[in-house]
């Protein structure tokens, strides 16, 4: 409780009500992600590493909003002694505190080489420069 003086009276705001009702960490917040493969990963394995983060993000009340494959590309610099690797793109809508249980389980892949997640205001149209490039 917060007791304000206004205009002489004092007027009584109780915060927790407040919050209550609003709830701003409830809000879903819109992210881009791009993760990288390892290249050694058959197309059969490859499929499965990418269902089985997809299947993360929607167990932790996310939703994805669209997904691109950019193939197998080359890295700007070794990564595990590796030179290429296989690029996904995602965007998504996700709680913040969600999205930290995700980076925990994508620490300890083996397969992935790096991820990247950034939050924007709005997604980009799609299909994305990259996708059009020559890989």
């Amino acid at each position: 409780m917060l007791d304000l003086l206004e205009n002489n009276n004092i007027c009584k705001i109780n915060f927790s009500y407040i919050m209550y009702k609003i709830k701003p960490w409830s809000c879903m917040n819109k992210f881009e992600i791009v993760i990288i493969l390892s290249p050694d990963l058959s197309s059969q394995l490859l499929k499965s590493e990418i269902d089985n983060f997809k299947n993360k993000i929607t167990e932790n009340n996310g939703k994805i909003i669209n997904e691109e494959e950019w193939g197998l590309r080359d890295l700007s610099y070794n990564i595990k002694k590796f030179k290429k690797g296989f690029y996904n793109f995602f965007q998504l809508e996700i709680n913040g505190t969600d999205l930290s249980k995700i980076k925990l389980d994508l620490n300890q892949s083996d397969v992935l080489l790096r991820y990247l997640f950034i939050k924007v205001s709005t997604h980009q149209e799609l299909p994305t420069k990259l996708s059009n490039e020559k890989k």
